[in-house]
């Protein structure tokens, strides 16, 4: 043996990152489950069994492919790279780059050496070079700039459709009377088992855990789910726990897809001629447009990027999250319940339920990142640090978003059926049965006005305050829904 091949549970690919050249003859694999990332946070059980059931199947896989491979359980990556040395003593060790700040350093000031991290399609350096030349990250920039760059659906230079964006299309509310095609059930194996009865749960038949299974998912999108995909991308509902989400973003995020399979499939599916532009535009930008924005983001603003709290929320995480059954609002109930059974649930309740809540009531927004960061199977450090920090909960005071996404009850009431039956009325803001969206909405309004009154964005909604009529009833509404909040009990 040469080398040491370290491999990151979110590197489990076989083509990219530090096995792109690698030798069964020559290079030893080692990949490190640390107890710290076992129960160093109150990981959700879900999210633990998808990253480690994932890397164990990896290990087998490239052991099939005749490698040497160290699987180690220690108490830190460290620890694990000290063992394996103490095995194979001189060999020097080698890394993709990690993809947090935190396990970045603690490797490099261990000697661990890097390879480019190849499991995007836009590197570090090459975001940077954007980034550098922006007066304000607008990410509808960035992706224009990759449809050219990457020559995806873009002719002579032109947007294919006449348009660069088909959001208007794709923000229909859920159907009535619709039937969405099952999704799949991933078959557990051997693996799967041992990982998930140590875990005290039973295997989660929604994810995969193997290349071939995130392959099948793909596949199954392509098929069922992408003609569908762009209307109701933005879509709630009680009736179908995702839509027609494509429930790709776990096996991007640890390697078990790479976004160029991704895309090249998707083209692939679109050339058929049966996809609506607006549908495959927006399922596309997702993937080289938002994706990899976020993943420049974060490499591009400091450490110190995660700690900021620009509005000063103090408010402690709110009782509802850690257990759905704190609250009488649907659309939480719901939600929440989504995550507690498969740690997923898709990008709209995320952004305008679970973090315009905590911006809303002035969480502290460290901890609600902690929170999204422990209960989610495709999060990672760089992909929830920006999605909270900069536009979930407008910590960053704007360097990232112009304005935050804050709305009430309407927004939901629009884009689901969450508000159907409900105890509150998402069209009221005042009164015991108000809404405690709508209400706080206004609330927040009122109280950051100062705040957000030369951002122009913001114009059309400061100067409803103006119309209210009901502001002293509203206020007092919002001591009471605050305070329920934090009881557990509204």
């Amino acid at each position: 043996m040469k080398r040491i091949l370290y491999i990151p549970f979110d590197h489990l690919h076989p083509d990219f990152g530090v096995l792109n050249a690698a030798d069964a003859a020559a290079d030893l694999i080692v990949m490190v489950e640390s107890q710290r990332m076992v129960s160093g946070s109150n990981w959700h059980k879900v999210r633990l069994y998808f990253l480690i059931s994932a890397a164990m199947h990896f290990a087998q896989e490239m052991r099939d492919r005749g490698f040497t491979v160290l699987y180690i359980q220690a108490p830190t990556t460290i620890d694990g790279l000290k063992e394996a040395q103490q095995s194979y003593p001189g060999l020097p060790i080698w890394s993709a780059e990690p993809s947090s700040h935190r396990q970045f350093h603690a490797l490099k000031e261990f000697g661990v050496q890097y390879v480019e991290n190849d499991f995007f399609l836009t590197s570090r350096t090459l975001f940077a070079v954007w980034a550098d030349r922006q007066k304000s990250y607008l990410m509808e920039n960035f992706y224009r700039a990759q449809r050219i760059r990457l020559g995806i659906l873009v002719n002579d230079g032109e947007p294919e459709g006449g348009r660069w964006n088909f959001d208007k299309e794709n923000r229909l509310p859920p159907p009535k009377n619709y039937s969405y095609p099952a999704y799949l059930v991933h078959e557990s194996d051997e693996i799967d088992r041992e990982v998930a009865s140590r875990l005290g749960i039973d295997p989660a038949s929604a994810w995969a855990t193997t290349r071939v299974g995130a392959r099948r998912q793909l596949d199954y999108f392509l098929e069922h789910h992408f003609p569908f995909f762009g209307p109701y991308e933005d879509a709630m509902t009680t009736e179908n726990w995702a839509l027609h989400h494509s429930l790709l973003s776990p096996y991007l995020n640890v390697g078990l897809l790479h976004p160029s399979e991704v895309i090249t499939a998707a083209l692939k599916r679109y050339a058929k001629g049966d996809i609506p532009i607006a549908g495959a535009e927006g399922f596309i930008r997702q993937i080289i447009g938002w994706r990899e924005y976020i993943n420049g983001i974060y490499w591009h603003f400091d450490e110190g990027f995660k700690d900021r709290n620009e509005l000063g929320g103090v408010r402690k995480l709110l009782p509802l999250l850690k257990d759905s059954r704190k609250t009488s609002m649907n659309c939480l109930q719901h939600i929440v319940g989504e995550i507690e059974e498969r740690a997923w649930t898709h990008h709209i309740p995320r952004l305008m339920v679970l973090s315009n809540l905590a911006l809303l009531t002035g969480v502290n927004p460290q901890e609600f990142l902690i929170w999204m960061r422990e209960n989610f199977i495709d999060a990672s450090d760089w992909v929830m640090v920006p999605n909270v920090i900069g536009m979930g909960m407008h910590a960053d005071g704007g360097a990232m978003m112009t304005k935050p996404y804050v709305s009430g009850g309407s927004y939901i009431s629009k884009m689901s059926d969450y508000c159907k039956g409900c105890a509150y009325d998402p069209k009221k803001r005042s009164g015991d049965d108000a809404c405690p969206f709508t209400t706080l909405y206004w609330n927040f309004l009122i109280e950051n006005r100062a705040t957000f009154s030369k951002n122009h964005r913001m114009a059309q909604q400061l100067a409803g305050i103006d119309r209210l009529k009901d502001v002293e009833l509203l206020q007092a509404r919002a001591v009471e829904v605050l305070a329920g909040l934090d009881r557990g009990d509204i």
